[in-house]
């Protein structure tokens, strides 16, 4: 599962972000390094000993990346790994940002997941949340481990995969059905992955940074 040529695979990343930024006229410039999983990331890939290849943008036209919820961003991200030939389970294995977005979408993330927590601990009925991609049901089930009286399992297939809150202990209640995506969203292959909730299972370590590879690109090279 681990990358196994990490300064190849970096060198791919800047020739493609290269041709973005010379090709979209655009003013970005990038550094590219490696640090160990994020707290949270698949087990597996922890436990395989993996690095992360992180792609941090900036520049005057970084504010165009996180627009929409970030959809520029995840879509440069998306083309990254179809770049490397990584499929679904090896999508945490790169990881692009710019000013801060995906913690800030973090902090977002756990606070959405507390309102709907106590929604359903009022209601007594399940929850769902429109369909979005694995990396993000994953952020959402990490937030609600933390959070008593209820638990989340995924529902449906590809694009059309969404998570669904329940009473603790009811996940045989009926759960609403969401409102589907009218247009192909990012991120996210398709396939049967099992991601339902659990608790007491950690994700890896914090990130641990390190300078293999490191690169940086940009529009004042």
């Amino acid at each position: 599962m681990p990358i196994d040529n990490l300064q190849l695979a970096a060198q791919q990343i800047a020739n493609f972000l290269n041709s973005v930024v010379k090709l979209g006229g655009l003013k970005l410039k990038y550094r590219i390094s490696a640090s160990a999983p994020p707290e949270g990331a698949d087990p597996v890939l922890v436990a395989s000993g993996a690095q992360i290849i992180n792609v941090d943008l900036s520049g005057p036209d970084a504010p165009l990346l996180t627009q929409r919820g970030g959809e520029l961003l995840r879509s440069l991200e998306h083309i990254a790994l179809q770049i490397l030939r990584l499929d679904l389970r090896e999508q945490d294995l790169v990881s692009f940002d710019a000013l801060n977005f995906k913690a800030l979408r973090q902090q977002e993330i756990q606070l959405t997941a507390d309102a709907a927590a106590e929604r359903v601990r009022q209601s007594g009925t399940p929850y769902s949340f429109p369909p979005t991609n694995s990396r993000e049901r994953r952020m959402l089930h990490l937030a609600f481990k933390s959070i008593e009286d209820v638990e989340t399992a995924s529902i449906g297939e590809g694009q059309e995969r969404y998570l669904v809150v329940y009473p603790k202990g009811r996940t045989d209640l009926p759960a609403p059905i969401p409102m589907m995506p009218q247009r192909t969203g990012f991120g996210d292959r398709g396939g049967r992955r099992d991601d339902r909730g659990g608790r007491g299972d950690r994700g890896g370590r914090g990130p641990r940074r390190d300078d293999r590879p490191r690169r940086d690109g940009g529009y004042n090279r």
